[in-house]
């Protein structure tokens, strides 16, 4: 499995997140748990768990259409060198629509996501670790979005595997 990283260092500095902008191929994954893949680089020192949807919805005006997007993929990232312990990011794989956020549904609670291009974050650290707490208990995640172009998105993500992933992506970046 090959995953692209994107980051977009404008908007994590404008909410107080410690982000580095990286664009990059990799194929290091070093762990596979079910649903979720542990991947490792090592300038800077970064480690993530990833996975992708298991269904994909997308509506426009309450019609289900066909919608062409890049990756859509779900994260938790922790770099060390920034002292990023657990950050959550998802990419829808379009532009979000300017001003939006993105809900995301774990177990019936609901997270809002701040997006900038085509890259969603929580708020804070804090919202971080209660997404990442829920998310252990969870059976999938549901996040939906809109897209510059009017389109509503419905990725829903197994959490099998999750809870084994960024344990392990946690312990190869302390």
């Amino acid at each position: 499995m090959k995953i692209r990283i994107l980051t977009a260092l404008g908007f994590a500095a404008a909410v107080g997140m410690t982000t580095p902008a990286i664009a990059q191929q990799s194929n290091n994954r070093v762990a596979a748990n079910t649903d979720w893949s542990v991947f490792v680089e090592s300038n800077p020192k970064e480690c993530w768990g990833v996975s992708a949807p298991k269904e994909t919805v997308n509506t426009r005006d309450g019609n289900v259409v066909s919608a062409r997007r890049g990756d859509i993929l779900l994260f938790v990232f922790y770099r060390p060198e920034q002292n990023v312990k657990g950050q959550v990011a998802f990419t829808g794989g379009y532009p979000f629509a300017n001003g939006s956020t993105v809900s995301l549904d774990i177990g019936g609670t609901t997270f809002e996501l701040f997006t900038e291009g085509e890259w969603a974050w929580p708020a804070s650290a804090e919202d971080d670790a209660k997404i990442i707490a829920a998310m252990k208990r969870g059976s999938d995640a549901v996040a939906t979005a809109r897209s510059g172009r009017g389109t509503v998105t419905k990725d829903t993500f197994s959490l099998l595997g999750f809870t084994a992933t960024v344990e392990e992506a946690e312990k190869r970046c302390s």
